[in-house]
């Protein structure tokens, strides 16, 4: 089975793409798994230092069907609408796992299950906004006993992308996480998926069509998804542990599981500037100091803290 993890930058987000190579490198299970690049807007010295890395880097077009009013000038978006394009970007592959660059590998075990669950053949495997430790996914406004305000991921973007009656349909569903996901070549997701996300960002925003789009394809339409443990694929927006004794971050409540791949989501500041730390509990209820981004290896301040999202 030969398996491809793909991942994506531009020029700011340069620095977490090496450390995300790293934190898959120096595990040996990585040797029999190539690596790819979508070049999203890479310097030329910085494409010219990755390419050895690494097994393949591609410069992907915009899919047919993205106005240009929405494209032009905009190419770090393409790491968005580009993603289930990725098997004709990359080909030859039985199992493709995607990782956003702002992700880093803890424990490998985290990789094989989500190989292991996309090598079925018929399902995508995925985390999504279901977990005890997570913040509640929607906010509402009342008036009395009464609600006038939905705030939540799929009302705020879904309306303008498909419509206020498929938007109103998703709002009840935990938002699924594009930003670690495994399918296989085969997997008969690929094909609508890309239709779904043209349509998404022709009508509504470029960033997240994505994400909205999975949430569509499986919530609505029915394709199949294995959800995964969230300590398989952690959003840092919600606070870890710090396990002194495994030297290693973990779930926030018993059994203090071990992260398998961190995500830095919510966390901007952190994010750029590993130099950035924040109070983290440890697991024998001492507090620590820590940054969320990968130890072993530093990679460099990005540009900007925020990214560009429109």
């Amino acid at each position: 089975m030969r398996v491809a993890i793909v991942s994506g930058t531009d020029e700011n987000y340069y620095p977490l793409l090496l450390e995300l190579i790293q934190s898959i490198v120096r595990f040996p299970q990585s040797r029999g798994v190539d690596i790819c690049v979508m070049d999203t807007g890479m310097n030329s010295s910085q494409r010219e230092a990755i390419e050895p890395q690494v097994a393949r880097v591609v410069t992907p077009k915009w899919p047919d069907g993205i106005p240009s009013a929405k494209a032009g000038g905009k190419d770090y978006l393409k790491a968005c609408v580009c993603r289930p394009f990725i098997p004709e970007m990359f080909p030859g592959y039985d199992v493709y796992f995607w990782m956003d660059s702002d992700t880093w590998v803890q424990d490998w075990s985290a990789v094989e299950m989500f190989i292991r669950s996309a090598a079925r053949g018929d399902r995508l495997a995925i985390t999504n906004g279901a977990d005890r430790s997570y913040p509640k996914s929607l906010r509402v406004s009342w008036l009395w006993r009464w609600p006038i305000k939905i705030r939540s991921f799929y009302n705020t973007n879904g309306k303008k992308a498909f419509g206020w009656p498929t938007a109103k349909k998703l709002i009840p569903h935990y938002v699924l996480s594009a930003a670690c996901f495994a399918l296989s070549s085969d997997a008969p997701h690929w094909k609508r998926w890309q239709e779904i996300v043209v349509g998404a960002a022709s009508r509504g925003k470029i960033f997240p069509a994505e994400q909205l789009s999975l949430g569509k394809l499986v919530h609505l339409e029915g394709y199949k998804a294995e959800y995964l443990p969230s300590f398989a694929m952690w959003q840092c927006q919600s606070k870890p542990f710090w396990d002194k004794e495994q030297h290693a971050f973990v779930e926030p409540n018993e059994p203090y599981t071990k992260l398998g791949i961190l995500h830095l989501s919510g966390v901007d500041q952190i994010r750029a500037d590993r130099d950035v730390t924040v109070d983290i509990e440890c697991t024998d209820g001492t507090i620590t100091q820590s940054n969320y981004r990968y130890p072993d290896f530093d990679g460099g301040k990005l540009l900007t803290a925020v990214p560009k999202r429109v």
